[in-house]
């Protein structure tokens, strides 16, 4: 079955390159920009769907110059012929006006000749003038049904309800409102369900697309949620170590500012990446991280429940928590000397992961780590990216700007579950020497932090 054609037919700079940008959500296709007529060839795109394809788009020139062409149209008819529009346009085509005067109509005029259909797109801000009208009845003449694509309509100067009952005068009562700048978020489902009624016999191959292009879109978010928790979670079990006394705690400090500001830059790159959108299409404002926290993380419930479990018992569970109320004041008491005891003589595993980092701190070493409000954030601003990316054009020409969020979730109330564990788990950090990024239990909270990064 071979593929749907669709020409894509409009007057000058209507923005019918960005729509085809949008609609393959390739922001190189094709050139965009605010002069006329920047198009001056025709131009295609192919849609599959497990390596079938299903819909073939056109990008063409814009038309200049209809109302001459319609005069010169009309007057090709020999005396006592009546010729119907196609034939017309074939008569015009064969001439040398279509090499001359009126070669990038000409161009339009043949692939819409050679689709099954064309996209009208109108610039929704445009009043509706006599050319544009002129537009249509040279378009109609080709004898394709026509699907008008409203553009722009997010514009405060758009004149939809002009355009509406204009398009309606000459029969065209299917529409369709798509802003390729900022799309609906069910705007091509829309797009291609309006082809679906004036072209029966491609139904299955539009409901095919349209399936498919829902599964990505699902796809996207989830994998968009994985990659935001895996930022979240690497910088909450993110760790420095600093000697209290050396005069480098500042340098420590700015140490970690650094890495989680890198690293946020890395999931800013591959959220824009997984969305086919380039590095420079968004840009953040300086992450303002906090001094850091001090060494409260290493006594944290879910680090005494580690303890006490891989020491083996409640008596050493009951000393850990002693040691963690003293170590916090600074006090080197009975009870550090016990969780000390303790791990010594408990399994080698849990010494490796946490007698060094108490013994540490008995010689007055500190821990810095990301504060609960730089976690916060992170995930603010990588939610508000995500939203922006979910209703951008990819024939946008402004970047994002990451600014203060506004989105009310996750600015109070208990972090969830996943970075509470996270804070005894240092090896679930990329940002950290040692790093053992594939333990099953790290997957385990990547995923589960996942289903909250989206509510």
């Amino acid at each position: 079955m071979r593929p749907l054609k669709l020409a894509v037919v409009g007057h000058t700079n209507v923005g019918k390159t960005s729509l085809l940008r949008t609609l393959t959500r390739d922001v190189g296709f094709g050139e965009v920009s605010h002069r006329p007529s920047t198009t001056r060839h025709v131009e295609g795109a192919r849609l599959s769907v497990d390596g079938e394809a299903l819909l073939e788009l056109y990008d063409t020139p814009g038309l200049e110059d209809a109302i001459a062409l319609l005069d010169y149209l009309e007057r090709l008819d020999r005396p006592g012929e009546r010729l119907d529009g196609p034939a017309r346009l074939g008569r015009f085509l064969e001439g040398s006006e279509a090499r001359q005067r009126f070669e990038q109509e000409a161009k339009v005029l043949r692939q819409l000749l050679a689709s099954d259909a064309g996209l009208y797109v109108i610039d929704a801000r445009e009043p509706v003038l006599a050319k544009y009208r002129d537009e249509l009845a040279v378009l109609a003449s080709c004898g394709k049904p026509l699907l008008p694509v409203l553009n722009f309509v997010s514009s405060a100067q758009q004149r939809e309800p002009d355009w509406r009952e204009a398009l309606a005068r000459i029969g065209l009562h299917a529409l369709v409102r798509f802003d390729s700048v900022a799309p609906p978020e069910d705007g091509e489902r829309r797009l291609y369900e309006s082809l679906a009624l004036l072209l029966e016999t491609s139904r299955e191959r539009l409901e095919r697309l349209i399936a498919d292009q829902q599964a990505q879109r699902d796809a996207r978010k989830q994998s968009a949620a994985r990659l935001i928790s895996e930022l979240l979670l690497d910088c909450a079990a993110c760790r420095r170590s600093v000697a209290t006394d050396s005069g480098q705690v500042q340098a420590a400090i700015d140490g970690l500012r650094k890495a989680v500001r890198q690293r946020e830059q890395r999931c800013v790159e591959s959220l824009l990446k997984l969305y086919a959108f380039r590095r420079e299409d968004a840009s953040a404002s300086d992450l303002p991280l906090m001094d850091g926290r001090w060494g409260d993380d290493l006594f944290n419930p879910e680090t005494l429940k580690l303890l006490g479990v891989r020491v083996g018992g409640g008596i050493a569970a009951g000393a850990a928590a002693g040691a963690g109320v003293d170590l916090l004041v600074g006090g080197i008491t009975l009870g550090a000397a016990a969780v000390v005891g303790a791990i010594a003589g408990g399994a080698l595993q849990t010494a490796r992961s946490y007698g060094g980092r108490l013994m540490d701190k008995l010689k007055g070493q500190r821990e810095l780590t990301v504060d609960d409000a730089v976690l916060r954030l992170l995930a603010l601003r990588q939610r508000q990216l995500l939203q922006a990316l979910e209703v951008r054009g990819h024939a946008a020409m402004e970047s994002i700007k990451l600014t203060e969020p506004l989105d009310k979730t996750w600015r109070e109330g208990k972090l969830p579950e996943a970075l509470h564990k996270a804070r005894a788990h240092p090896q679930w950090s990329s940002l950290n020497p040692g790093a053992k990024l594939n333990q099953s239990e790290r997957q385990e909270q990547v995923e589960a932090l996942a289903k909250t990064v989206l509510v």
